[in-house]
């Protein structure tokens, strides 16, 4: 039997945010997404947190929830930290569904000024997929479900 501590965190929500870093351009990245995703990007600096000089400029958060739900974080990383950014340290991006209008309009609006690696047509598997790495150096996958 399990105890009510137990029901309540069944009950809870958990998400997984993708947070990007970048070195100076992750204000870019984020009004780029925008244009690929919709939405807004929210952009806090590292000014406005009382920071001066050279990474006053510099973001040090910031957030786009796009209509469909897809919500990407990211930021600078100042000059006095060290850290992978963009597309280093193996991670890339998959977006995955069956709307294959809205997953191909997406995997075309992020190749602009990147690189396709692969592109999105029919695998072996029936699923439609393909890769790319953007103008930011973040690689995505794509995968439309088969119906």
């Amino acid at each position: 039997m399990r105890s009510l501590d137990d029901a309540e965190h069944l009950m809870a929500t958990q998400f997984l945010t993708t947070y990007l870093t970048f070195r100076g351009e992750a204000a870019d990245a984020l009004h780029f997404y925008a244009q690929v995703f919709g939405g807004q990007p929210e952009i806090m600096r590292h000014g406005d947190m009382g920071a001066e000089g050279a990474d006053a400029d510099l973001v040090m958060h910031g957030q786009l929830d796009a209509p469909s739900g897809i919500r990407l974080m990211a930021a600078d990383l100042p000059s006095f930290m060290e850290g992978a950014t963009g597309g280093a340290g193996g991670v890339s991006l998959c977006l995955h569904g069956d709307d294959a209008e809205a997953l191909r309009g997406y995997f075309n609006a992020l190749s602009d000024g990147g690189e396709v690696r692969f592109p999105l047509e029919k695998q072996a598997w029936g699923d439609e997929y393909g890769e790319l790495v953007d103008r930011f150096g973040i690689q995505w996958g794509a995968n439309i479900g088969a119906s």
